[in-house]
């Protein structure tokens, strides 16, 4: 009898350790969640901060408690919020003073308040704005080192900028020299150059000073080694177009040529200037080069015309004086001047008596 006790004892236990199946309602599935991308963009859309996020409700303002929080004395505190709902986020302005503006992918704003976000929108708050991304936003195509990479790095080297910038200054000096009228001693040359590599100084500084305004990379040692290298360009094509003037009539094609030369120089440079200092578009980077050369040269131009009298009664002839070294053509001798001279005499008489 006692053993058979035991046994259904052991019964009983086994039965009880067996539990039941408790039902699962929908309620109790995990929500689905949502993911965006938030940008914080200048009204140019330059990207300043970027933000992440994996939750169904973003919040928006100037309050500590916002999961984003914007500065702009023009938003609220509880500006507004993102909420994800079936697939779809929705702006709620929260009754801010300002409201909120919803700008699509064709630039067509509209009021933000209940709008379905779609990807690439931007969302215009204050004096601020939002761009949105979703995950499977679509991205550029990775840009290949330029050649000019192993070019601007060997410029930009301490030892490159310091070389180019004494240069300079040294042919500051000898130019300073030669249109002195008067003797000057080393001291006067010496300031005289280094005033103007410092004033030549500043228009590299100012591009990189832009530069780290916009959020870029200011790269101050390669905007000074490339400005100065292409300084010291300018000054030989200049003297590259008197060598040519002086070995040349006034109206020669050649010298028409070479005056092309510091154009193309000063486009380089301010080509160069603006892919050393902004990440923007190869046309854009060209229409900025190609407007600032035509404001300087053509500017120079008009300068030049202005003062320019209507009339001149003095003949025009280059009187261009240089060292004989220069001379490259070879000079007449007296007897073929004489032989020229006089079938000149010839060809006026003859157009006289025709007359």
């Amino acid at each position: 009898m006692e053993v058979e006790i035991d046994i259904m004892k052991d019964a009983k236990v086994g039965i009880i350790e067996t539990e039941p199946t408790i039902p699962v309602s929908n309620d109790d599935l995990p929500i689905e969640q949502g993911e965006i991308i938030i940008e914080e963009i200048t009204r140019n859309h330059k990207l300043l901060h970027r933000h992440r996020l994996k939750q169904n409700n973003i919040t928006i303002g100037r309050d500590y408690k916002n999961d984003i929080i914007l500065t702009d004395p023009h938003i609220c505190p509880q500006h507004l919020s993102l909420n994800y709902s079936q697939g779809a986020w929705c702006i709620h302005d929260n009754n801010s003073v300002n409201g909120t503006t919803l700008e699509n992918s064709e630039c067509k704003k509209q009021d933000g308040h209940k709008q379905v976000i779609n990807d690439g929108d931007v969302i215009i708050l204050g004096k601020s704005q939002l761009r949105i991304l979703f995950k499977n936003h679509s991205i550029a195509d990775t840009i290949a080192f330029s050649p000019f990479e192993s070019l601007i790095d060997l410029i930009r080297h301490p030892v490159a900028v310091f070389t180019s910038i004494a240069l300079f200054i040294l042919i500051a000096g000898n130019i300073s020299y030669l249109n002195q009228p008067t003797e000057t001693n080393i001291s006067q040359l010496f300031v005289s150059a280094f005033s103007m590599s410092l004033l030549f100084a500043l228009w590299p500084a100012g591009v990189a000073l832009v530069s780290h305004l916009t959020k870029h990379d200011p790269r101050i040692l390669a905007q000074l080694g490339i400005s100065f290298t292409f300084f010291i360009l300018l000054w030989l094509s200049d003297l590259l177009e008197e060598i040519i003037a002086f070995n040349s009539a006034s109206n020669s094609v050649l010298g028409l040529i070479i005056t092309l030369v510091p154009i193309g120089l000063a486009f380089s440079l301010f080509w160069l200037n603006s892919y050393i200092g902004f990440h923007v578009s190869a046309k854009r980077r060209i229409i900025v080069a190609l407007s600032i050369t035509t404001l300087l040269f053509g500017g120079t131009y008009l300068l030049q015309y202005s003062k320019k009298p209507e009339f001149n009664p003095h003949p025009q002839y280059n009187a261009t004086i240089m060292a004989p070294s220069y001379l490259i053509a070879q000079s007449n001798s007296v007897a073929s001047f004489l032989e020229q001279s006089n079938a000149l005499f010839e060809q006026a008489n003859k157009a006289a008596q025709q007359e």
